[in-house]
Parts: structure tokens; sequence; C-alpha cells
């Protein structure tokens, strides 16, 4: 595993350019395998995740290359081979090849996922879409295996018991080559759904409704890439910025941004005292605002996202006042606190609700990252603490953050990441 080592005591300035959205990412390399010809998407973050589906990629015979943001797929002449158990289990998003192979093929051999550890993220609501088009599901060891009769997929009415962005996402690539109209209802509307709609639309698809409560697919019998796609900036990397930015910035520029998926984010921010300067595709963030203390509770889309609740808390440390967080998506989501509390940060957890009051004093020291978010909400409290921080575990942190080193020296902020190897050589 990595390391990161953080100075504290600087300051952020300057311009940073938001990457392609992971989450969108994750999604659209599974679905490229629906396509009867190659593929191209622009705007891919560097990051492991990608890196890691390229392997998936590779062990079905699919070829891709990644390079400068532009990454190729060619699935036309794909395996349904079983897939890596390594990269599997390091990557929760792989299951949505369980979607993807069971429209291509009307078959599918998926592990259980690994990824983030932020507690319980069942996937029955998965298996109960996949039982209404006409699969059969059965879990073997520690895989999951797909298969339909002679008739194939047939379209059906779905009601999701809740809302979930995994299942959307993995029923909608099912159904796309189902044949007849899926009716999916209660389904998540975040802005990576309408991305991947788009996509399998302008390849020959028949979806309407992604970004609303209920989304209507006729299915259909191939798919074919005739554009780039290019994918949607990554909110989530956004927030961080600006977060950031209003904790220990003295003007940045956040560019390639799309305002309206951050509403809630920015209303909060704009309700502690943030000074934003909104434009169409950018945000500028002049820094050095008195902060109010305020309260939080992340919601599916368009509320409060969950993977923002984490990198806003070295900023809600600034506050004047305790502010409240309250995660109704994953309580669990909490191992940014054990980390922050050896620093010196005055934040606590309790019957499901996150207090975060003003530290006396933050001082670098050795922490783990346990996972994407709560890593990067690490490096936010390094850079405003006293001394050198070492943040273990730093690959979770690339996992989701593209070229986080390089972006924040664009920031006049020096970050350094460490192998194993790196500190042999130094010794």
């Amino acid at each position: 595993m990595k390391k990161m080592i953080v100075q504290g005591g600087q300051q952020m300035s300057g311009e940073v350019t938001i990457g392609g959205a992971k989450n969108s990412t994750v999604a659209l390399i599974p679905a490229a395998i629906l396509a009867d010809t190659p593929v191209r998407f622009d705007s891919v973050p560097n990051i492991l995740d990608v890196h890691n589906l390229m392997l998936i990629l590779k062990s079905m015979n699919v070829s891709s290359s990644f390079s400068h943001g532009i990454l190729d797929i060619d699935p036309t002449q794909i395996q349904p081979n079983p897939l890596p158990g390594d990269a599997i289990r390091s990557l929760r998003a792989s299951y949505y090849f369980m979607g993807a192979l069971l429209g291509k093929f009307g078959r599918a051999s998926v592990g259980f996922p690994g990824g983030d550890n932020i507690g319980p993220r069942p996937i029955d609501q998965h298996i109960k879409g996949f039982e209404a088009l006409g699969a059969k599901v059965a879990k073997k060891g520690n895989s999951v295996e797909i298969t339909t009769g002679p008739e194939g997929l047939q379209g059906a009415r779905i009601f999701f018991d809740l809302v979930s962005v995994g299942a959307t996402i993995n029923v909608l690539l099912a159904a796309v080559k189902a044949k007849g109209t899926t009716i999916m209802e209660n389904v998540a509307r975040e802005p990576e759904i309408i991305d991947l709609a788009t996509f399998l639309n302008n390849m020959g698809a028949h979806i309407r409704g992604a970004g609303t409560n209920e989304i209507r697919v006729e299915g259909v019998e191939h798919l074919n890439a005739r554009n780039t796609h290019t994918i949607i900036p990554d909110r989530i990397e956004a927030g961080t910025y600006m977060a950031f930015a209003a904790a220990i910035g003295r003007g940045v520029l956040v560019k390639n941004v799309i305002p309206e998926h951050l509403d809630p984010f920015i209303a909060k921010l704009q309700e502690m005292g943030v000074t934003l300067e909104i434009d169409e595709d950018s945000v500028y963030i002049p820094g050095g605002d008195t902060l109010a203390p305020i309260t939080i509770k992340t919601s599916p889309f368009p509320g409060f996202a969950t993977d923002l609740q984490q990198p806003i808390t070295p900023l809600l440390m600034k506050a004047r006042g305790t502010s409240t967080i309250i995660d109704t998506l994953y309580p669990e989501r909490i191992k940014h606190i054990s980390e922050m509390t050896r620093m010196g940060g005055n934040i606590k957890s309790k019957d499901g609700m996150i207090t975060v009051a003003p530290a006396k004093t933050l001082v670098g020291t050795t922490v783990e990252a346990d996972e994407i978010r709560a890593g990067v909400s690490l490096v936010g409290l390094a850079l405003m603490s006293q001394g050198q921080t070492t943040i273990l575990k730093a690959d979770n942190i690339l996992r989701g953050y593209d070229n986080i080193v390089q972006k924040f020296h664009g920031l006049h902020v020096e970050l350094r990441v460490l192998t194993a190897a790196d500190e042999l050589e130094t010794e």
C-alpha cells in the first residue's frame, strides 16, 4: 500500500480542473461490453478503479487502452469468462458486470464485490430486478450465478423497495436488451444515471425518464457506438476542492463544474457564509470567510450527497460553533472520525449523529485512509494542521481522485505519495 505525506499550513490558490465522474465511469465501462462496436470515452479520470476495470475487461478478451483521459474499449471479441477475483474484490462497482453480462449473453457469473467498507450495501434489489426480468439467480460460495431460459430476458414492471443507485444501474444494463418494455419505479435520480442513459441512447437504446423516479426501457437487439462519449464532471471531486478552498484557500477557481449537480452542497456552503462566485461551468472561492455552524442531512439525489459529508468535515471544524451531520444512507460512514480525533479534531459520533466542533489545536500525525472519502477528508485536515501528516493506505484515495497530487501541485500545495520501494531507496 502507498502512503501520502502532507505538510500542514499550506494554502490553496490558483485553478483546478475537475475530471470525469468516477461514479459514471465505473458504470460506463461495464456498459461498453453491451456494444457491438468499439467504444470511446473522453474525460475519463485517471484513478485506480479504471485500471482495475480494465483488468476485468482483459479477462473477458476485451481489449482496452487508456491515455490522456481517452479510454478505448473493443468488445467485439468478448468471451463470457469467469471474472478475476482480485479485481472484483477490490472494486464494488464491478457488480455492474452482472447486468451488462446478463444483457449481453443472458447469463453472468460474478464474485461478490469489494470496495469501501462503509456499512452494509446488500444486492437484494439488484436480484429482485433481475428475477423480475425472468432471470434465475443463485448464490454459489463467493459468487452469484445468473441465468435465463430459452426465452431470454422479458420486459417487466419493477418497483424498487428502496432507492438504490447500484440497483437502478444494474437492472437498466440488463433491461436495455430485454424483449419488450421494462418500467422501473422508485429508481435513483443521480446525474451519473442520466449520463449512462445518454451513452446507451446514443448507441441506439430506447430509455426514457432517467433523472426522474420512473425509467421506461424499450429493449433493442443491437447497440452501436457512433461517437465519443464525454463523461460528465465529477460533482464529488468538485465539492471536495470547493470545501478545501473555503477552508484553506486564498482564491481558488474550480473549473469544469455543473453547478446544478451541486445545488444542495452549494446551499450549505452559502448557509455557512462561504462566498461563492458561480459561473456556468466554474465556481470561484475567494476564501477567508467567517463561518457559521450548520446541520447536514444526507439523502438520495437531489439531496446532500453522502459522498460529500466527509470531505466537508474539515471545513466544519473552522465554523464558530458545533455542526451536526446525519447520514441517512450510510450511518456507518464514520471511518474518518477516530483518525481525525488523533489529529486533535473535535468530532464525535453517537446514535447516528456526527457532531463537529472547532478544534483548539490540530497536529499532524500518522493516520489511515480506510476508504476513499474518509481518506481525502484527512488530506484536508492535514493541510489545516501543524507539522506533517502521513496517511497510510493512500491507495484508497487514489481509487477515487483523478491525478490528485498533480492537481494539488497546480494549487500550490505539495503532496507526496510514496511506495515501499520509494522508502527503501531513501534508506
